[in-house]
């Protein structure tokens, strides 16, 4: 079994940073491309950022230029550096994976999701 950690959350004012990770464990053989996902109160689960085995990335527009997605491929482990936090990034936070393990092809993976809130 598969399980993805996300750590990192809290509360941050206006104009900080935060910087979240992700760590798969497991049975893993491999992990092709690694996302985080985020989810307003009473809004749809929307993609924030993506970031491939090798380093390819890609931004939702609302982020770009704020955070930056990065992996370490040795740990399993995926990290977003949220910088100019804004109230309207206040949401969870999940990391998402596609996920090949000893015993299954490729599966999708989610975390248990981590809350971020911006105020002051």
């Amino acid at each position: 079994q598969v399980q993805l950690v996300e750590s990192g959350g809290g509360l941050v004012q206006p104009g900080g940073s935060l910087r979240l990770s992700c760590a798969a464990s497991g049975s893993i053989r491999s992990i092709n491309d690694m996302r985080w996902y985020r989810q307003a109160p009473e809004k749809e689960r929307e993609l924030v950022a993506t970031i491939s085995r090798g380093g390819r990335t890609n931004y939702a527009d609302s982020v770009k230029g704020r955070f930056s997605i990065s992996r370490d491929n040795a740990k399993n482990t995926v990290y977003v550096q949220m910088n100019s936090l804004e109230p309207e990034d206040t949401a969870v936070y999940y990391c998402n994976a596609d996920v090949t393990s000893s015993s299954t092809l490729a599966k999708n993976y989610w975390g248990q999701g981590t809350q971020v809130t911006v105020s002051s």
